[in-house]
């Protein structure tokens, strides 16, 4: 069997050490430099995680139970949540078909108005972006295809 040789640690050292700069940029990035979640919670008049629900029961309806594993919340805190937007008219709560225990979280026509602003918001791409040489936004493109792969 053909063994891979053995990488070179200094060289697998500086690897690491490009992969870490690169997240940190990255990181940078999205999360600072041109971050947009406060714009989009002013211009809603709502929290984050708020919009995050929205935006996950625009894209499809959820049962309370998976829109809470979606948003990485524990039950209580995603029923406070669903209210919310219940009281706000964006999102309405039914029965589950199949299970009676269970309520089904669907957008309403507000809430799907409300949704596509915030994707308007956090989807549009930041002047720099919009500015680099279309072969760089390509080999990005590429790089970023590769890594949600």
């Amino acid at each position: 069997m053909n063994e891979l040789p053995p990488m070179d640690p200094v060289a697998e050292r500086l690897d690491q050490n490009v992969a870490a700069r690169v997240w940190r940029g990255m990181r940078g990035l999205v999360l600072d430099r041109y971050e947009r979640r406060k714009e989009v919670c002013d211009t809603l008049g709502m929290s984050f995680i708020r919009v995050k629900a929205l935006r996950l029961v625009a894209a499809e309806p959820l049962t309370l139970r998976r829109l809470a594993e979606r948003l990485t919340t524990d039950a209580p805190y995603t029923t406070i949540v669903v209210a919310d937007l219940e009281r706000r008219g964006l999102v309405e709560r039914a029965p589950h078909p199949d299970d009676r225990r269970a309520k089904i979280v669907s957008v309403t026509p507000e809430g799907v108005r409300a949704a596509d602003v915030a994707e308007r918001i956090l989807g549009a791409p930041p002047p720099a972006l919009l500015a680099l040489d279309p072969a760089d936004l390509d080999a990005l493109d590429r790089v970023i295809a590769r890594l949600l792969a």
